[in-house]
């Protein structure tokens, strides 16, 4: 994985941003809006393809395209590297692989010991009980 590569990849689109915000949100388009076309990736890899689209299946639309926005501040350039950096979190996480767990036997001490304190425990309920006197 390439991130420069990656990153030249990306579409952006500034737009009017939502909300309040007076007459500054009606005149900037600050907002950012990142799209990247999965399919049509150079930079990565047929394999990671098909493991950002198995862990990254909720977030891509149809045409396996990733949609961000961000419109967290008031300077287009800002929303700009605030939306690159989740990007590139969001494919981290998606290229993530976890280790495989490996089935471990149970050591026969352990097995022994847990026997023996049923055992003694045991003994101590019915120590508590009545004794028998027929």
């Amino acid at each position: 994985m390439e991130l420069d590569k990656i990153i030249s990849e990306l579409n952006f689109k500034a737009v009017r941003s939502s909300g309040a915000g007076g007459q500054n949100v009606n005149k900037v388009s600050s907002k950012i809006v990142l799209n990247f076309d999965l399919d049509a990736s150079q930079a990565l890899s047929d394999e990671e393809k098909l493991l950002l689209k198995e862990n990254l299946s909720t977030r891509l639309t149809s045409e396996n395209i990733l949609i961000l926005n961000c419109d967290e501040d008031r300077s287009q350039l800002k929303n700009k590297e605030i939306v690159i950096k989740r990007f590139l979190e969001i494919i981290k996480k998606g290229l993530y692989v976890p280790k495989v767990r490996k089935a471990t036997k149970i050591p026969k001490s352990v097995i022994k010991k847990r026997i023996k304190d049923k055992k003694n425990i045991s003994d101590l309920k019915q120590s508590r009980k009545k004794p028998n006197l027929d």
